[in-house]
């Protein structure tokens, strides 16, 4: 019974660590796919219909990985509970034939993979979610917003712009999404700056207290040696004058009669 409860989590900690750099280059070809349509509107169909099957094909290798996972963990109904966000992005793509739903779902799915490795630190982790949420967010609202009609945002540099200027709430008002979709994908980007900058305040200050607790902690490690050496020398101190009152005096010489 020990071995196999413990082999269960083996298997899957094994499984997570081999699976993790295929899943983050499947991300990137995602990316890939889906950003060639975007930018360059005039491609070809062929290449058209190569990205969307790209897309469906990383969307399946991140649903085998969730459903592998959910077979080799110890407690499926413990890993189902914990994993709710994984199995709502996995599901997301078929209740929708919006692209932007398998964009989203990439993304929490990359996101959730990135979280199990313990390789990845923090200040990594919020790095690549802005460049994340900015790249697809640039190309989400272009897609929306590039045929609107009284849109204004109309090519890749507008929709960078725009992406940046939302996602550290600046909102210079130049440009800005007119369809519902669009105003979505803003609405999302805002909350989404807004949390990574708390991220970075946070980690930030955490720091600076991690930095002054240290400090805070030599000084007093230094006032109890200091301490401790003055109570020496005080016992050194007391016991030489005991030693000096209890030693008997020395014999009176017959000179000194």
């Amino acid at each position: 019974m020990v071995k196999d409860g413990t082999a269960a989590p083996a298997r899957l900690e094994t499984w997570e660590r081999h699976t993790q750099r295929p899943l983050l280059l499947a991300a990137v070809v995602f990316a890939v796919a889906y950003a060639v349509p975007i930018v360059d509107p005039d491609a070809s169909r062929t290449v058209v219909v190569a990205c969307r099957w790209a897309e469906w094909v990383v969307w399946a290798g991140f649903a085998v990985d969730y459903s592998a996972r959910l077979c080799l963990s110890e407690d499926r109904w413990a890993f189902f509970r914990a994993h709710l966000l994984d199995l709502l992005a996995v599901l997301l793509p078929l209740l929708s034939p919006l692209r932007l739903l398998r964009l989203v779902s990439t993304l929490i799915l990359v996101g959730q993979r990135a979280r199990l490795s313990r390789q990845v630190r923090l200040t990594t982790y919020v790095g690549g979610s802005v460049l994340g949420l900015l790249v697809f967010g640039s190309l989400a609202v272009l897609s929306v917003e590039r045929n609107a009609p009284g849109g204004n945002i109309r090519t890749l540099g507008d929709a960078v712009w725009w992406a940046f200027t939302t996602m550290t709430t600046v909102g210079y008002g130049d440009l800005a999404p007119t369809t519902g979709l669009g105003r979505v994908l803003a609405v999302g980007l805002m909350l989404s700056g807004i949390a990574l900058l708390g991220v970075v305040t946070a980690n930030i200050a955490a720091w600076f207290v991690a930095q002054f607790e240290k400090d805070d902690a030599e000084e007093r490690l230094q006032t109890e040696a200091i301490r401790a050496l003055t109570e020496e020398v005080r016992a050194l101190r007391a016991e030489v004058a005991a030693l000096s009152r209890d030693r008997p005096a020395a014999p009176a010489g017959p000179n000194d009669a």
